[in-house]
């Protein structure tokens, strides 16, 4: 939405696996006279890809294409490296016939794996412990693999922490179908009602009250980050990596309270077990993203809370 309200040309390719159609009638809504059309297809779904591509005349591609559940993936890692990894190729060899030569990824901070010093920087060994950071991974190592084989190719792995939150206006926002795989929505769930406690997987963790500590960062500064990486690569003519995070870390007793108080409800918790692949603690060193892409996050826990309350109590069904 923010890539149209900046007034550039914004094509959405969707296979619609855990989304709706109806999103994009919002964007619409909020971006009035945008230039924006959806297409239906699989990113593995490469001549479908080139025939948007060339239709289109589209200079630069923004992927966010992929399964994204940490648990999920080391539960079905066939599915994921297929979706993934393949989506991956099938789009750079699409985006090679056509001629596209600049792309914005969604990489993640689980490259880095087991963190041998914090906060994370770009710098850090890269041993993901993860089938999903494996596949982040194996797509930063193909698109640098076409940049060194191509100088007039160019790309920004722009290195996810935790997004969360949604728009301020209450019409965007994260509506997983079945039982939710990350924090927000399932707290956000609870919330509710619709479920009966928040499920705390792991409660012994080296960390300052046994849970998960992670850097949230907020989707609307992600998205600035987005804007940022996309003029990044028109001016300076060079490729980059860079995380995106805020650079503070939230256990999930920490987010489970803030999102008591910016909804005024329970949040009754349920101790599990930890999970195969998650890491005790990780937050990021954004320096780089603020040294190269003049950007930084703005918004806090508190705001991110209130906004995905916003979204969560004014549709609690989610999308139509």
């Amino acid at each position: 939405m923010l890539l149209a309200q900046a007034g550039h040309e914004v094509g959405i390719v969707d296979n619609l696996c855990n989304s709706k159609a109806s999103v994009f009638d919002r964007i619409r809504e909020l971006a009035p006279g945008a230039r924006l059309d959806f297409h239906r297809a699989d990113i593995r779904e490469q001549p479908v890809l080139e025939a948007y591509l060339r239709g289109h005349g589209f200079d630069c591609v923004v992927h966010f294409a992929g399964l994204k559940a940490v648990a999920e993936s080391m539960e079905k890692p066939q599915l994921y490296h297929e979706n993934n990894v393949g989506g991956g190729v099938a789009l750079l060899n699409a985006m090679q016939a056509c001629g596209v030569k600049q792309i914005v990824f969604s990489s993640s901070a689980t490259v880095y794996g087991e963190p041998q010093r914090l906060p994370y920087t770009e710098e850090h060994p890269l041993a993901p412990i993860n089938v999903y950071g494996h596949n982040k991974l194996a797509i930063e190592r193909l698109l640098a693999g076409r940049a060194a084989a191509d100088a007039t190719f160019r790309y920004a792995a722009l290195r996810y922490f935790n997004p969360v939150g949604a728009h301020p206006s209450g019409r965007i926002g994260e509506d997983p179908r079945g039982v939710p795989n990350n924090l927000f929505p399932y707290i956000a769930q609870v919330a509710t009602g619709a479920r009966r406690a928040l499920r705390v997987w792991g409660n012994d963790y080296p960390t300052r009250d046994g849970t998960g500590v992670r850097d949230y960062i907020h989707v609307m500064d992600l998205a600035r980050a987005h804007l940022a990486a996309l003029e990044y690569l028109q001016k300076s003519g060079r490729s980059i990596v860079a995380n995106v995070g805020t650079g503070h870390g939230y256990s999930v007793l920490e987010a489970a309270k803030a999102y008591e108080k910016a909804s005024g409800r329970p949040v009754p918790l349920e101790f599990q077990p930890r999970r195969a692949g998650d890491l005790a603690e990780y937050y990021a060193d954004a320096s780089l993203a603020r040294r190269e892409l003049g950007w930084e996050a703005e918004l806090g826990l508190d705001q991110m809370c209130a906004d995905s309350w916003r979204w969560q109590s004014s549709n609690p069904a989610g999308y139509p």
